[in-house]
């Protein structure tokens, strides 16, 4: 059971994509209401953005603004086959297509930086990870329908627009992504297999060959538990959010899969989508959970040592 957890903000619409910003403050994203949102130190909620289609992953550039994975809309809650929420039974076809946007902080001015890439339309970027070099590795879940689902795919593009090529298509949608603390190894989980590989890096935007047979297999679970964003922390774990009526909660994976945990929160916090973590605080030792079906964000002590992303 994770420790010392607290309520920090409530009342928020499916928060994602957390980030914990130096002055104490979590800047998220709320799919449902399309915002990119902040939570004060002191729990105040304010909107710094309205992004409209479907504001998924986030996180910090280079340049400091905040770069989002906007899956289109289309269906606010998670791609799952048939999962609602109590007082949001519907899913409605409002999908106006997949994008890359850019946040300015200080002002709220959104730019789209991506709608496709060689031609091919985005259809539902989802997760987001900054390289040392400051490009960014994104996933794309694509989009599920009565018959059919898109395939899905991973991206690495520059954050000034010029670059954008695709990496991987995935057997599975991908969902959370994200690199080891030397940036050597990129990990990526998907949602419904609830299967994490790991691809080694060996360039800027350059993977090692892998093969259907051998595709960078880190780690699967055989009981039932969708896997959503992840983060690594920094032994390497990677620490993956967990959806599940008994398994919710914060999957941890060692580097080589020899260790497999599922860390919860206590009761009062449990949640069946348990969507996404981020580190911070002073010594980032503090998870920040987004509970996404009860619209709260909580912190709480992280049992190993915490890790700061590149920007």
């Amino acid at each position: 059971m994770l420790e010392d957890a607290k309520l920090l903000a409530s009342g928020l619409e499916f928060p994602e994509g957390p980030i914990a910003m130096p002055d104490g403050s979590v800047i998220l994203v709320e799919i449902k209401r399309r915002t990119l949102t902040r939570v004060s130190a002191d729990g105040e909620v304010s909107i710094i953005a309205d992004c409209g289609g479907g504001p998924n992953g986030a996180a910090i550039g280079p340049d400091g603004r905040v770069y989002i994975c906007n899956d289109g809309g289309f269906s606010w809650v998670h791609p799952m086959p048939g999962l609602t929420f109590p007082g949001n039974p519907s899913q409605p076809d409002d999908y106006v297509g997949g994008s890359i946007q850019v946040v300015d902080l200080k002002t709220g001015a959104i730019e789209t930086l991506f709608t496709e890439c060689d031609g091919n339309p985005l259809r539902g970027p989802n997760d987001i990870v900054f390289d040392k070099h400051g490009n960014f590795w994104f996933t794309d879940f694509g989009k599920s329908r009565e018959r059919e689902e898109d395939r899905g795919f991973i991206y690495y593009a520059s954050p000034d627009g010029k670059m954008i090529r695709e990496m991987i298509k995935c057997s599975c949608p991908p969902n959370g992504i994200g690199l080891s603390p030397d940036g050597n190894t990129l990990y990526y989980a998907e949602t419904m297999s609830a299967r994490i590989f790991g691809r080694k890096i060996v360039g800027p935007g350059e993977l090692a060959p892998a093969t259907i047979f051998d595709p960078g297999f880190l780690a699967g679970f055989s009981n039932l538990r969708y896997f959503d964003s992840l983060a690594v922390d920094g032994d390497g774990n990677v620490c993956v959010a967990t959806i599940g009526a008994m398994n919710n909660g914060i999957t941890v994976v060692s580097t080589d899969g020899s260790k497999k945990e599922l860390l919860r929160l206590p009761t009062e916090f449990q949640d069946i989508c348990t969507t996404n973590i981020c580190f911070g605080g002073p010594d980032f030792r503090t998870a920040f959970i987004t509970c996404s079906s009860t619209g709260r964000l909580v912190s709480c002590k992280w049992p190993y040592p915490g890790l700061k992303l590149n920007y």
